[in-house]
C-alpha cells in the first residue's frame, strides 16, 4: 500500500510550505504499524528531505519529525510494513493527545 495518496501528499507539502512556525495544522494522515507499536499522525512533509512532522506515538506520544524513507523501508513481523489508515479524518493534535481520537 502507498503511504500517501497524491491529494494527501500535496496537502502535507502545502502545510509545510505555508507554516508560520506555530505547527497548528491538523494531522491529515495516520500511519500505523499493523503488527506492533507505532502510530504517526502527520501534518507536514518537506518534499526535499522526505521528513514529515506530526504526533509520533511509539509508546509515549510526542510531537516531532520522522523520515518517510525509514517508514517505507520498515518491515515488521510477518514482513508487513507501515500502513495508512484509509478512514482517518483530519484531526487536531490537541484532540489526539487528549485521546478523543485513537
Amino acid at each position: 500500500m502507498n503511504l500517501f495518496t497524491k491529494a494527501i501528499k500535496n496537502k502535507l507539502i502545502a502545510n509545510h510550505n505555508n507554516q508560520d512556525g506555530t505547527k497548528t495544522f491538523k494531522s491529515v494522515l495516520k500511519l500505523f504499524n499493523p503488527t506492533g507499536i507505532g502510530t504517526w499522525y502527520l501534518s507536514e512533509l518537506d518534499p526535499e528531505t522526505n521528513i514529515a512532522f506530526g504526533l509520533c506515538d511509539l509508546g509515549t506520544p510526542e510531537l516531532g519529525y520522522v523520515s518517510i524513507d525509514e517508514l517505507q523501508s520498515f518491515k515488521g513481523r510477518m514482513g508487513l510494513g507501515i500502513e495508512r489508515d484509509r478512514w482517518f479524518q483530519p484531526t487536531s493534535f490537541e484532540q489526539l493527545q487528549s485521546k478523543e481520537v485513537a
